[in-house]
């Protein structure tokens, strides 16, 4: 598992292009805490990757940076499948290609429950069997099933065709299953998705699904929060708003309103929303993104609660197997989608 850790680790901060001097000047450095497991501890001291502060000219530039980066990620997920004994296959739901992603020793109490899973990416990255990390550790260390929807992106699909191919799938999978065995979960841009879906769902007449689990969501696509300013620099994995990450925001978007709740959803009528677990970190960029959202829920009231982790930059929660937050957090999310699905 080591290697394994290593080979993620240096997939996530491989150097696609060289980071500008002037660039650097936004890092800022503080004490790595004590507070945090040793392993952490390593994750929290690595420099934050070169791409960061990628700006793509046009659209073959996009598709060569995302097309590297997939290609590079995929390449460890063969031993992350075997060390956690889970199994993929592919199929089409709703006319959407989606894996199939589940434990070799599904409990019998998960057989009827699925999971439905949005990756992250900012729109632009996670295409294809890359996309599918974070729901691999779920269905190894949260014991589910789950379905991992390889949505369309930008460049070339831009808004709506990802929540158009999410809801495809999510209507599609309530003709064989109760919407009260479903659950939908992902972190960044699949955590802002995860919470677009009910909206989206209700638009259509659709029932909600039992429970979501948005990891440090981005429920806001314009740089509005607190957390974008004071973690600026501070957060070591998407560093600034001003990156790739405010880029990707506006390729998707394709001109419409970034505050538009179909694609931030924190200015969405979340009334009547099922139970939801939010999760961020101190050092997080969409620290603000997630607080403001679990605030938004509770005075709705919907019930939804909220870990925030000591150190933790946006999504390092599945950025390394072996760390004991990384496991702590997928059982916790085994244990709220528990708690909420029914069984049969």
């Amino acid at each position: 598992m080591n290697t394994l850790r290593r080979t993620l680790f240096a997939t996530l901060l491989a150097c696609l292009l060289s980071l500008p001097a002037e660039a650097q000047e936004i890092i800022r450095h503080f004490p790595v805490p004590a507070t945090v497991s040793p392993q952490l501890q390593t994750l929290i001291a690595s420099p934050a990757p070169d791409y960061w502060n990628f700006h793509p000219r046009d659209r073959k530039e996009w598709k060569e940076w995302t097309g590297n980066f997939a290609q590079q990620l995929e390449k460890t997920l063969p031993n992350l499948c075997s060390s956690l004994n889970v199994s993929i296959s592919s199929e089409r739901l709703g006319g959407v290609p989606v894996f199939i992603i589940q434990p070799k020793d599904l409990p019998e109490s998960n057989r009827d429950r699925i999971l439905l899973h949005f990756h992250g990416g900012g729109y632009v990255l996670g295409q294809g069997l890359s996309g599918t990390q974070e729901a691999i550790l779920m269905a190894g260390i949260g014991k589910f099933r789950i379905i991992s929807v390889d949505y369309r992106m930008a460049p070339d699909f831009p808004y709506p065709a990802a929540i158009d191919d999410a809801i495809a799938v999510y209507r599609e999978l309530l003709r064989t299953t109760s919407p009260q065995q479903i659950g939908v979960f992902g972190t960044s841009t699949g955590g802002g998705m995860t919470l677009i879906l009910p909206l989206r769902a209700r638009e259509e007449g659709l029932p909600l699904p039992a429970a979501l689990a948005a990891g440090t969501p981005w429920t806001d696509l314009s740089k509005t929060g607190d957390s974008y300013f004071t973690n600026e620099g501070v957060d070591s994995m998407l560093v600034s708003y001003d990156g790739w990450l405010g880029e990707a925001a506006r390729v998707y978007a394709d001109g419409h309103d970034l505050k538009d709740p179909m694609l931030s959803p924190i200015y969405g009528d979340v009334r009547g929303f099922p139970p939801t677990l939010l999760t961020s970190g101190t050092r997080d960029l969409f620290l603000s993104n997630t607080v403001r959202m679990h605030l938004k829920l509770r005075e709705a009231g919907v019930d939804a609660d909220l870990i925030v982790f000591e150190g933790l930059s946006h999504a390092q929660y599945h950025m390394n197997p072996d760390i004991p937050e990384t496991r702590f957090h997928f059982l916790e999310l085994a244990r709220f989608f528990s708690t909420h699905l029914k069984e049969h």
